[in-house]
């Protein structure tokens, strides 16, 4: 479903200006004429009458035109999942569909539409993998508890993959990219995994190559590797999402996020900051990557998003420049630059990356709390797309009166909220979100002037 474009009515109200500054944007809601939906028969059944809305949009990729269409390939993350309190002192997530398979899908745009089609479950030579965390112990685990949908623990999984991104192989298949270990998934056409690398101390556990530097074991929980690209050279570049926390230390002042190289012919990686906008944000932490396109072999867009000081969402995509930044490897032996501020990293000779605003994505009428998904169709042309989360949200019914919020309880994985460790008769329910949250939105972007 094609919306009225946003350009063309402030072409029509001030003709002059916006022809001169303003990108021209063509609106799509996905819709997915196969029928696709997620299977949902849980306690909350009765609210999804028809199942959950897929996913689509963690991250995409245009393939080609056919004539005037435009195609695209994108990914879910791990599947329909909802925030829950914590488990003692550890995150927990609510998953109502555990046995979710990631998949990978066509989208069309032609005829004002934009539509979903051509699933394929990512699979290994052991079957569909899932959605699931990693268990705890394993380097790069987020050590998050699964619930169910009535709060049961569930088990973990050495094959769970939560994917964000996903580039060409130049050889007929994909990269993706993934927040768990992180990782760096190679696959086919067809979805089936042909390499996963993570951390070198990774190697050897369920199939993983290792390769990666030890340090983005370091990444948050649900932090991982949020955005991947693939650059003219061959080589690949993954962006953790926000700051990485060392030794539990550095989430909320460093000045930067990593941008990992890794070169698969070779094996050689580097590792690159991309200053974040750090005086915008209460914390550092709450700055978060949505997405990575590689311009050439310098050169690079990106999403920087998240919360304001002021909970104001913002959504900028940003031209990034890797050819005078530092190589972090080298300096990470001495003292990890995240514990540095800005002085500190000029007095060590640490170079971030340069970066310079081209689109503010709230300023051309973007809703969506997050753009997770973005690509480059030309010189002058971008796509953008939302992750609609499945269309689902966990809500508290009956709290108690002073503990509105979910972070005022815990959950003992027995099915039972508690608070001071004594259970109470509060429950979480998971019900559908409000538009336009539960759609899945693209935008074809047309920017005023090429990117050079």
């Amino acid at each position: 479903m094609k919306l009225k474009p946003f350009a063309l009515l402030l072409t029509s109200l001030f003709p002059l200006a916006s022809q001169a500054a303003e990108p021209q944007v063509d609106r799509y809601v996905v819709t997915f004429p196969q029928g696709d939906h997620v299977e949902y028969k849980g306690a909350y059944a009765s609210n999804f009458p028809d199942g959950l809305p897929v996913g689509v949009g963690s991250g995409l990729q245009f393939i080609r035109k056919d004539g005037d269409a435009l195609v695209f390939a994108t990914v879910t993350d791990r599947g329909p999942n909802a925030d829950s309190p914590k488990a003692g002192k550890k995150d927990s997530k609510i998953f109502a569909n555990p046995k979710f398979t990631p998949l990978l899908m066509t989208i069309r745009v032609a005829d004002g539409k934009a539509q979903a089609t051509d699933a394929h479950a990512l699979h290994d030579e052991n079957g569909p993998i899932s959605g699931l965390p990693l268990p705890e112990g394993l380097i790069g685990a987020t050590n998050e508890i699964a619930l169910s949908d009535t709060l049961q623990q569930l088990s973990s999984d050495k094959r769970g993959l939560d994917t964000e991104g996903i580039t060409p192989d130049g050889k007929g298949g994909y990269w993706l990219c993934d927040e768990y270990g992180p990782f760096i998934i190679n696959i086919d056409a067809n979805g089936k995994i042909l390499k996963k690398y993570g951390p070198q101390a990774e190697q050897g556990e369920q199939g993983v190559a290792g390769g990666l530097p030890n340090i983005i074991k370091w990444r948050q929980a649900n932090r991982g590797f949020e955005g991947i690209t693939r650059m003219p050279d061959g080589r690949i570049i993954a962006a953790v999402q926000s700051t990485l926390d060392i030794d539990g230390k550095s989430k909320n002042s460093a000045q930067f996020t990593r941008l990992v190289s890794f070169n698969p012919e070779t094996g050689k990686t580097e590792m690159y900051g991309y200053p974040i906008d750090v005086d915008v944000y209460k914390r550092a932490k709450d700055a978060k990557i949505g997405d990575i396109v590689a311009l050439d072999n310098n050169r690079l867009l990106l999403i920087e998003q998240g919360g304001d000081k002021n909970k104001v969402m913002r959504n900028l995509v940003y031209v990034v420049n890797l050819s005078q930044a530092s190589d972090l490897s080298s300096f990470d032996k001495e003292k990890a630059p995240e514990f540095d501020d800005a002085a500190q990293l000029k007095a060590r000779g640490i170079k971030l990356a340069e970066k310079k605003e081209i689109v503010d994505l709230r300023k051309l009428g973007w809703q969506q709390e997050k753009a997770e998904g973005m690509t480059l169709i030309d010189n002058q042309t971008i796509a953008v797309i939302n992750d609609n989360d499945f269309g689902l949200q966990a809500v508290l019914e009956n709290p108690d009166a002073d503990a509105k919020k979910a972070d005022d309880y815990e959950v003992d994985g027995k099915g039972h909220l508690t608070r001071d460790g004594k259970e109470v008769a509060t429950k979480i329910a998971l019900k559908p979100l409000e538009k336009p949250e539960s759609q899945n939105e693209l935008w074809v972007i047309k920017l005023p002037e090429a990117l050079k």
